[in-house]
């Protein structure tokens, strides 16, 4: 199920008001008693937002801001989906797999275009 518009407007507080969302999926950090996270996809960064610990609707803080310039997966789909991203582990949903692999393949697409051989033009 896609991340309702309420809490993609709730995610918009934390985020600069200049850059735009691509990409919003719920994670949940493996083995921590605080677990729910929101991974926010812009144009510029991907930022992870902690839950409250009474609701895993309600992004409370920001915890990491990573350029976009960066992959989040692979994801492993033996067992529950699971990634690494900046040295933590994060399992998600199923239905969340096709937004991790959307969001990596555009970094892999960016960063496949040659430079242009006459920038000066």
């Amino acid at each position: 199920m896609p991340v309702s518009s309420g809490v993609r407007n709730r995610i918009k507080e934390f985020l600069d008001p200049d850059d735009e969302i691509q990409y919003v999926f719920p994670a949940d950090i493996f083995g921590s008693t605080n677990p729910s996270v929101f991974f926010a996809v812009t144009r510029k960064t991907i930022t992870v937002l902690s839950t409250g610990h009474w609701s895993r609707t309600t992004p409370k803080r920001v915890i990491s801001v990573t350029l976009r310039n960066h992959r989040i997966g692979p994801v492993e789909t033996g067992g529950n989906p699971w990634f690494k991203f900046n040295g933590i582990v994060y399992e998600i949903d199923d239905e969340y797999i096709a937004a991790v692999h959307a969001a990596d393949a555009e970094i892999s697409r960016n960063a496949a275009k040659p430079e242009d051989p006459l920038p000066d033009l």
